[in-house]
């Protein structure tokens, strides 16, 4: 997983849309998936195209229907390395307060 991939696919509306739609039912014909948007199906193609160039889905033909299916190994990957820059910041938070705690004894 390219992080930076990941998250700019994520970070469009209609793309995060299609995702979440896939969370809720993680295989969807084409056809179904692409209603409800204020777009073409060729539009709502292009987002999808994206959203599998970053790994975050994958095609399966299945006679004359296309299923998008959700890659949920690349949303952990994702959701792993938020959880490891969470805990940087939190090692850096526990760090400043003991650095202030240490402070204010000393004075």
């Amino acid at each position: 997983m390219i992080a930076a991939e990941v998250f700019r696919a994520l970070g469009e509306p209609t793309r995060l849309e299609i995702i979440q739609r896939l969370v809720r039912d993680p295989s969807q014909p084409l056809g179904s998936l692409s209603v409800g948007f204020d777009l073409t199906r060729q539009g709502v193609r292009r987002h999808i195209q994206v959203l599998l160039e970053a790994g975050l889905i994958r095609l399966r033909p299945d006679g004359r229907e296309t299923y998008v299916e959700l890659d949920q190994r690349t949303l952990q990957a994702a959701k792993h390395f938020i959880e490891s820059l969470e805990l940087q910041w939190d090692h850096r938070l526990q760090n400043l307060k003991q650095s202030i705690e240490t402070d204010r004894e000393a004075r």
